[in-house]
């Protein structure tokens, strides 16, 4: 997760750079993760929470959808904004743009919910519920506090404060019914798959 921020940070916007250097953080995280691939035993398949997996992250789609027109919460500049992209324009080379929208699609639908799903749901909300010991709680056990905080800290992450706290509270209220991971990198993942495939269609680039 500090890889994949402190990547972020230096994130170039220029046209001609962006794509090379946004291939090249997907797969140092990716190493990363392999490297530190403990936690990943936190991710238990379950398929009897497919369904209600593939329903919260379409709910969350659809919100963060519905409430990006609207103007009247406030925005802080302090978050940032993102920077419209748009590959199909930017990239001249077929071969560099191909590559470009494999690893954006692996880095939004996998990496993104699988790095960020361990970092907030699994580590984060029994951390701050337990700070002595938080491996003694199982997953999906956590305070208010600790539930509101993370929401909050999730939300601050993102640009789109709002869409991100709404979406930290329909994962954790998820992690909380199932006690399960795996059904957060689900929802995550279908959220982000609805967004990218809405992104490419409909041309919406400044979703990403």
């Amino acid at each position: 997760m500090a890889a994949f921020f402190i990547f972020t940070m230096f994130e170039p916007h220029g046209r001609e750079q962006y794509p090379y250097f946004y291939i090249l953080k997907i797969a140092l995280v990716t190493v990363c993760l392999i490297m530190f691939r403990k936690p990943l035993t936190d991710i238990r398949f379950e398929a009897r929470l497919l369904v209600p997996a593939v329903l919260v992250g379409a709910a969350v789609f659809g919100e963060w959808i519905w409430l990006q027109p609207l103007t009247h919460y406030p925005h802080f500049a302090f978050l940032g904004k993102r920077v419209e992209y748009n590959p199909f324009v930017s990239i001249d080379n077929s071969l560099l743009r191909a590559c470009f929208l494999v690893a954006r699609f692996y880095g939004l639908v996998v990496l993104v919910p699988i790095v960020e799903e361990i970092f907030w749901r699994s580590f984060l909300l029994r951390f701050l519920t337990d700070p002595d010991d938080f491996k003694r709680l199982r997953i999906g056990e956590f305070s208010w506090v600790a539930f509101s905080a993370v929401a909050l800290a999730f939300g601050m992450a993102h640009p789109e404060w709002l869409e991100a706290v709404l979406c930290a509270v329909a994962y954790g209220l998820l992690l909380r019914q199932t006690k399960s991971l795996f059904a957060c990198v689900v929802a995550h993942g279908v959220t982000n798959l609805m967004l990218g495939i809405y992104v490419v269609t409909q041309h919406a680039w400044k979703f990403w």
